[in-house]
């Protein structure tokens, strides 16, 4: 069954969790959150997801720490779930990041899952006191160190970037917290396969299915149960009908992430236009699937 998540992103932060509230009332399963430090003044590197390197938002554009607002939410919802699409994990402290998801999962009542990037942006990093270079492999023992606290037993770890002498974090999640990976380079899914789900790009309809069909090779060429592994989406830029999204979720697509005033009021819309259009992609385009 395919899911529908609300990307919330570049929206007043303010508007957050009236969105998030007309979003549960129209059948929409997720809202989704983007993430970043800062943004420079000069920045090192291009955008790796443009054709020019320009990044899709700008120094003005707010980017509110996905965890605190994900709390605001939750606690005006019931059902609606949450995940960052994409946090940048290897910009931040591993135990850091697992107090903060471990108190977000059990305030939340496990409604979130932390989908996360690698980066891209050296600046980021340098602004969080982490490294940049190695960061792939940095974020993989992240994983095996917050998945360890996650447990709320007494853990020690001992690694090539991490050492921690015998500790325990509490709260700790009783249920599992999903980890998807975003990006579409071969380490990206690869490392998607060897956790809980990929996290894909803006693509077009066939793009998506390509790469789909490469997740599950590489979930199961990972030993992984197919079953479980899930695959997140925007929206196809050249698909916005029923047909094209059951086409979408019979190849094995989850959720697919929109906005749906971007096809009627535009970048902006009033919250009174969005919430009209989340109403309307409720009746028109959810409750037809």
């Amino acid at each position: 069954m395919l899911e529908f998540g609300l990307s919330i992103s570049f929206s007043p932060p303010q508007d957050y969790v009236a969105l998030a509230e007309a979003a549960e009332a129209a059948g929409f399963s997720y809202a989704t959150l983007s993430d970043h430090l800062i943004y420079p003044q000069t920045l090192s590197k291009p955008y790796p997801y443009t054709d020019d390197g320009v990044p899709r938002f700008t120094e003005t554009d707010d980017f509110p720490d996905p965890w605190v607002a994900v709390s605001a939410m939750a606690a005006r919802t019931s059902t609606l779930k949450f995940y960052t699409n994409v946090y940048v994990l290897p910009a931040r402290n591993p135990v850091h990041v697992a107090k903060i998801l471990a108190t977000a999962a059990v305030m939340s009542k496990y409604r979130l899952a932390l989908g996360i990037g690698m980066g891209w942006m050296p600046e980021e990093f340098a602004a969080g006191g982490q490294n940049f270079a190695r960061r792939g492999k940095r974020a993989d023992e992240m994983i095996e160190v917050m998945r360890k606290l996650w447990t709320g037993d007494m853990i020690e770890h001992q690694g090539e970037f991490y050492n921690l002498p015998p500790m325990r974090m509490r709260p700790y999640p009783e249920q599992h917290i999903p980890i998807y990976v975003g990006g579409f380079s071969e380490p990206a899914m690869r490392r998607a396969a060897r956790n809980d789900g990929w996290i894909a790009d803006l693509h077009t309809k066939q793009e998506l299915l390509d790469l789909m069909a490469t997740a599950k090779a590489y979930r199961s060429e990972a030993g992984g149960d197919l079953g479980t592994f899930k695959i997140l989406s925007f929206g196809p830029m050249d698909a916005g009908g029923l047909d094209d999204y059951r086409e979408l979720a019979d190849a094995g697509l989850n959720t697919l992430t929109t906005m749906p005033w971007m096809f009627s009021a535009g970048p902006q819309a009033t919250l009174e236009q969005k919430i009209d259009s989340i109403r309307r992609f409720g009746e028109d385009v959810i409750s037809q699937m």
